[in-house]
Protein backbone atom coordinates (compact mmCIF):
# COMPACT_ATOMS: atom_id res chain seq x y z
CA UNK A 1 0.00 0.00 0.00
CA UNK A 2 0.97 3.77 -1.27
CA UNK A 3 1.67 5.95 1.68
CA UNK A 4 -0.90 7.92 0.52
CA UNK A 5 -3.70 6.23 1.17
CA UNK A 6 -6.57 6.91 -1.55
CA UNK A 7 -9.83 6.19 0.97
CA UNK A 8 -9.04 7.06 4.23
CA UNK A 9 -11.50 5.89 7.07
CA UNK A 10 -10.84 7.03 10.96
CA UNK A 11 -13.04 5.46 13.74
CA UNK A 12 -16.06 5.53 11.76
CA UNK A 13 -19.48 3.99 13.67
CA UNK A 14 -22.32 4.21 12.91
CA UNK A 15 -25.26 2.80 15.30
CA UNK A 16 -28.87 2.06 14.25
CA UNK A 17 -31.29 1.86 17.68
CA UNK A 18 -29.25 0.40 20.12
CA UNK A 19 -27.21 -1.50 17.77
CA UNK A 20 -23.57 -1.20 16.60
CA UNK A 21 -23.40 -1.22 12.87
CA UNK A 22 -19.76 0.19 12.83
CA UNK A 23 -17.72 0.33 16.19
CA UNK A 24 -14.71 2.39 15.33
CA UNK A 25 -13.44 1.26 12.44
CA UNK A 26 -10.20 2.76 10.68
CA UNK A 27 -9.01 1.49 7.38
CA UNK A 28 -6.49 3.17 4.80
CA UNK A 29 -6.71 1.99 1.34
CA UNK A 30 -3.56 2.70 -1.18
CA UNK A 31 -4.32 3.39 -4.55
CA UNK A 32 -4.36 0.25 -7.05
CA UNK A 33 -5.16 -2.14 -4.09
CA UNK A 34 -7.99 -5.05 -4.32
CA UNK A 35 -9.76 -5.39 -0.85
CA UNK A 36 -12.41 -7.87 0.20
CA UNK A 37 -14.31 -7.16 3.32
CA UNK A 38 -15.69 -10.18 4.58
CA UNK A 39 -17.61 -11.13 7.37
CA UNK A 40 -21.07 -12.61 8.91
CA UNK A 41 -24.73 -10.99 8.15
CA UNK A 42 -24.79 -8.01 10.16
CA UNK A 43 -20.90 -7.07 10.59
CA UNK A 44 -21.07 -4.12 9.09
CA UNK A 45 -19.63 -4.75 5.40
CA UNK A 46 -22.36 -2.97 3.64
CA UNK A 47 -22.63 -0.15 6.31
CA UNK A 48 -19.10 0.68 5.92
CA UNK A 49 -19.23 0.18 1.86
CA UNK A 50 -22.15 2.71 1.38
CA UNK A 51 -20.31 5.40 4.38
CA UNK A 52 -17.23 5.47 1.98
CA UNK A 53 -19.29 6.85 -0.37
CA UNK A 54 -21.43 8.78 1.56
CA UNK A 55 -24.63 7.03 0.94
CA UNK A 56 -24.75 6.36 4.46
CA UNK A 57 -23.76 9.08 7.36
CA UNK A 58 -21.52 7.74 10.07
CA UNK A 59 -21.94 8.83 13.53
CA UNK A 60 -20.31 12.11 14.87
CA UNK A 61 -16.90 11.98 16.77
CA UNK A 62 -19.27 12.67 19.77
CA UNK A 63 -20.19 8.79 19.52
CA UNK A 64 -16.85 7.78 18.86
CA UNK A 65 -14.11 6.67 20.65
CA UNK A 66 -11.91 9.46 19.90
CA UNK A 67 -13.71 12.64 20.02
CA UNK A 68 -10.93 14.25 18.44
CA UNK A 69 -10.12 12.11 15.29
CA UNK A 70 -13.19 9.81 14.94
CA UNK A 71 -16.27 9.69 12.45
CA UNK A 72 -14.18 11.02 9.05
CA UNK A 73 -13.58 9.66 5.77
CA UNK A 74 -12.02 11.00 2.95
CA UNK A 75 -11.40 9.80 -0.68
CA UNK A 76 -8.49 11.07 -2.71
CA UNK A 77 -7.42 13.53 -0.21
CA UNK A 78 -10.58 15.40 0.24
CA UNK A 79 -13.52 14.84 2.45
CA UNK A 80 -16.39 12.91 2.08
CA UNK A 81 -18.01 13.17 6.28
CA UNK A 82 -16.85 14.04 9.48
CA UNK A 83 -18.67 15.06 12.46
CA UNK A 84 -22.04 13.04 11.57
CA UNK A 85 -22.34 15.06 8.12
CA UNK A 86 -21.83 14.07 4.66
CA UNK A 87 -19.10 16.92 3.01
CA UNK A 88 -20.33 19.37 0.61
CA UNK A 89 -17.64 18.42 -1.29
CA UNK A 90 -18.76 14.76 -1.92
CA UNK A 91 -19.58 14.96 -5.38
CA UNK A 92 -16.47 15.61 -6.33
CA UNK A 93 -15.33 12.27 -4.58
CA UNK A 94 -18.70 10.33 -6.30
CA UNK A 95 -17.55 11.23 -9.71
CA UNK A 96 -14.06 9.20 -9.17
CA UNK A 97 -15.82 6.08 -7.17
CA UNK A 98 -18.38 3.80 -9.47
CA UNK A 99 -20.29 2.22 -7.14
CA UNK A 100 -21.56 -1.16 -7.87
CA UNK A 101 -24.85 -3.01 -6.03
CA UNK A 102 -25.89 -6.43 -5.44
CA UNK A 103 -29.03 -6.00 -7.29
CA UNK A 104 -27.38 -4.45 -10.08
CA UNK A 105 -29.53 -1.01 -10.12
CA UNK A 106 -29.96 -0.90 -13.75
CA UNK A 107 -32.95 1.03 -15.29
CA UNK A 108 -34.85 -2.12 -16.93
CA UNK A 109 -37.06 0.06 -19.17
CA UNK A 110 -33.70 1.48 -21.36
CA UNK A 111 -31.23 -0.48 -23.09
CA UNK A 112 -28.23 -1.69 -21.40
CA UNK A 113 -26.21 0.90 -23.89
CA UNK A 114 -28.21 3.87 -22.34
CA UNK A 115 -27.67 2.31 -18.87
CA UNK A 116 -24.33 2.17 -19.18
CA UNK A 117 -23.76 5.28 -21.15
CA UNK A 118 -25.17 7.03 -17.82
CA UNK A 119 -22.14 6.73 -16.19
CA UNK A 120 -21.18 10.37 -18.10
CA UNK A 121 -23.69 11.81 -16.17
CA UNK A 122 -21.20 13.31 -14.33
CA UNK A 123 -19.24 15.19 -17.33
CA UNK A 124 -21.61 16.26 -19.79
CA UNK A 125 -24.66 18.63 -19.82
CA UNK A 126 -27.75 16.33 -17.50
CA UNK A 127 -30.15 16.93 -20.48
CA UNK A 128 -28.43 15.15 -22.84
CA UNK A 129 -28.74 12.28 -20.75
CA UNK A 130 -32.26 12.72 -20.22
CA UNK A 131 -32.99 13.32 -23.72
CA UNK A 132 -30.17 9.88 -24.44
CA UNK A 133 -28.11 12.55 -26.92
CA UNK A 134 -25.23 11.28 -26.37
CA UNK A 135 -22.10 12.20 -27.31
CA UNK A 136 -19.66 10.77 -29.68
CA UNK A 137 -17.01 10.48 -26.83
CA UNK A 138 -19.61 9.01 -24.60
CA UNK A 139 -20.48 6.57 -27.10
CA UNK A 140 -17.62 5.57 -28.02
CA UNK A 141 -16.61 4.86 -24.45
CA UNK A 142 -19.90 2.84 -23.87
CA UNK A 143 -19.42 0.39 -26.50
CA UNK A 144 -15.50 0.09 -25.51
CA UNK A 145 -16.43 -0.92 -22.37
CA UNK A 146 -19.00 -3.26 -23.13
CA UNK A 147 -16.45 -4.96 -25.55
CA UNK A 148 -14.47 -4.87 -21.99
CA UNK A 149 -16.88 -7.04 -20.21
CA UNK A 150 -18.48 -8.61 -22.97
CA UNK A 151 -21.53 -7.94 -23.11
CA UNK A 152 -21.50 -5.48 -26.20
CA UNK A 153 -23.91 -8.05 -28.00
CA UNK A 154 -26.67 -7.31 -25.85
CA UNK A 155 -26.16 -3.52 -26.38
CA UNK A 156 -29.21 -2.66 -27.70
CA UNK A 157 -31.56 -5.25 -25.69
CA UNK A 158 -33.47 -3.51 -22.56
CA UNK A 159 -31.76 -4.47 -19.40
CA UNK A 160 -34.95 -6.47 -17.59
CA UNK A 161 -34.49 -8.97 -20.49
CA UNK A 162 -30.95 -9.45 -19.34
CA UNK A 163 -29.80 -12.45 -17.14
CA UNK A 164 -28.15 -11.40 -13.85
CA UNK A 165 -24.55 -11.63 -14.86
CA UNK A 166 -25.07 -9.39 -18.15
CA UNK A 167 -26.87 -6.97 -15.83
CA UNK A 168 -23.80 -7.13 -12.95
CA UNK A 169 -21.50 -6.63 -16.55
CA UNK A 170 -23.12 -3.85 -17.46
CA UNK A 171 -22.77 -1.82 -14.25
CA UNK A 172 -19.26 -2.53 -14.72
CA UNK A 173 -19.11 -1.46 -17.83
CA UNK A 174 -21.13 1.78 -16.51
CA UNK A 175 -18.27 2.63 -13.75
CA UNK A 176 -15.56 2.74 -16.98
CA UNK A 177 -17.61 4.83 -18.68
CA UNK A 178 -17.97 6.94 -15.41
CA UNK A 179 -13.93 6.69 -15.77
CA UNK A 180 -14.29 5.92 -12.15
CA UNK A 181 -10.73 5.07 -9.96
CA UNK A 182 -12.05 3.35 -7.16
CA UNK A 183 -14.72 0.77 -7.27
CA UNK A 184 -16.81 -0.40 -4.61
CA UNK A 185 -18.40 -3.45 -5.01
CA UNK A 186 -21.73 -4.31 -2.70
CA UNK A 187 -21.90 -8.05 -2.89
CA UNK A 188 -21.88 -7.89 -6.44
CA UNK A 189 -21.95 -11.81 -7.38
CA UNK A 190 -24.48 -12.85 -4.59
CA UNK A 191 -27.73 -13.10 -6.60
CA UNK A 192 -25.68 -14.90 -9.73
CA UNK A 193 -25.06 -18.35 -10.48
CA UNK A 194 -21.12 -19.58 -9.98
CA UNK A 195 -19.90 -19.32 -13.55
CA UNK A 196 -21.24 -15.71 -13.43
CA UNK A 197 -20.02 -14.83 -10.43
CA UNK A 198 -16.80 -16.33 -11.80
CA UNK A 199 -16.74 -14.47 -14.26
CA UNK A 200 -17.67 -11.08 -12.80
CA UNK A 201 -14.74 -11.70 -10.08
CA UNK A 202 -12.31 -12.14 -13.02
CA UNK A 203 -13.48 -8.87 -14.03
CA UNK A 204 -13.11 -6.84 -11.33
CA UNK A 205 -9.53 -8.49 -10.89
CA UNK A 206 -8.32 -7.69 -14.20
CA UNK A 207 -9.50 -4.18 -13.91
CA UNK A 208 -7.55 -3.92 -10.87
CA UNK A 209 -4.30 -5.78 -12.82
CA UNK A 210 -4.47 -3.96 -15.81
CA UNK A 211 -5.97 -0.80 -15.45
CA UNK A 212 -4.95 -0.03 -11.85
CA UNK A 213 -7.93 0.45 -10.31
CA UNK A 214 -8.59 0.43 -6.90
CA UNK A 215 -11.28 -2.24 -5.55
CA UNK A 216 -12.95 -2.70 -2.48
CA UNK A 217 -15.53 -5.67 -2.93
CA UNK A 218 -17.60 -7.05 0.22
CA UNK A 219 -18.04 -10.75 -0.05
CA UNK A 220 -20.07 -13.70 1.55
CA UNK A 221 -17.94 -16.21 -0.22
CA UNK A 222 -14.66 -16.50 1.73
CA UNK A 223 -13.61 -18.32 -1.16
CA UNK A 224 -13.60 -15.70 -3.72
CA UNK A 225 -11.97 -13.32 -1.08
CA UNK A 226 -9.01 -15.77 -0.75
CA UNK A 227 -8.87 -16.44 -4.91
CA UNK A 228 -9.48 -12.82 -6.31
CA UNK A 229 -8.10 -10.36 -3.34
CA UNK A 230 -4.88 -10.25 -2.18
CA UNK A 231 -5.97 -8.06 0.88
CA UNK A 232 -8.70 -8.93 3.41
CA UNK A 233 -10.67 -6.93 6.09
CA UNK A 234 -12.55 -8.97 8.30
CA UNK A 235 -15.39 -7.26 10.16
CA UNK A 236 -17.28 -8.77 13.31
CA UNK A 237 -20.19 -7.13 14.71
CA UNK A 238 -18.87 -3.90 13.82
CA UNK A 239 -15.20 -4.06 14.51
CA UNK A 240 -12.32 -4.75 12.53
CA UNK A 241 -10.78 -8.30 13.49
CA UNK A 242 -8.52 -8.60 10.61
CA UNK A 243 -6.70 -6.81 8.37
CA UNK A 244 -3.91 -8.90 6.07
CA UNK A 245 -2.89 -10.87 3.41
CA UNK A 246 -5.15 -13.20 2.28
CA UNK A 247 -2.68 -16.15 2.51
CA UNK A 248 -2.79 -15.19 6.67
CA UNK A 249 -6.59 -16.23 6.67
CA UNK A 250 -6.18 -19.69 8.03
CA UNK A 251 -9.09 -22.06 8.91
CA UNK A 252 -8.58 -21.10 12.46
CA UNK A 253 -9.13 -17.26 11.83
CA UNK A 254 -11.84 -17.78 9.82
CA UNK A 255 -13.83 -19.94 12.33
CA UNK A 256 -12.80 -17.52 14.72
CA UNK A 257 -14.65 -14.89 12.70
CA UNK A 258 -17.38 -16.59 11.22
CA UNK A 259 -18.37 -19.40 14.33
CA UNK A 260 -17.84 -22.54 15.05
CA UNK A 261 -20.33 -23.51 12.11
CA UNK A 262 -17.98 -22.09 9.49
CA UNK A 263 -16.25 -25.94 9.89
CA UNK A 264 -19.70 -27.60 8.84
CA UNK A 265 -19.53 -25.15 5.44
CA UNK A 266 -15.85 -25.31 5.02
CA UNK A 267 -14.97 -25.96 0.93
CA UNK A 268 -13.49 -28.20 -0.63
CA UNK A 269 -9.49 -26.95 -0.69
CA UNK A 270 -10.17 -23.72 1.94
CA UNK A 271 -6.73 -23.47 3.59
CA UNK A 272 -5.58 -26.22 5.92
Amino acid sequence: MTSDPVLSIRAASKTFGSRKALDAVSLDVGRGEMIALIGPSGSGKSTLLRSIDGLQTIDGADKGRDARDGGVITAFGGPVQAKGKVSDQVRKARIRIGFIAQQFNLVGRLSLFSNVALGSLGRIPFWRGVLGLWPAETQTATMAALHRVGVADYAAQRANTLSGGQQQRGAIARALVQKAKIILADEPVASLDPVSARKVMEILRDLNRSDGLTVVVTLHQVDYALRYCDRVVALKAGKKVYDGPASGLDREKLIDIYGPEFEDVFWEGAPQ
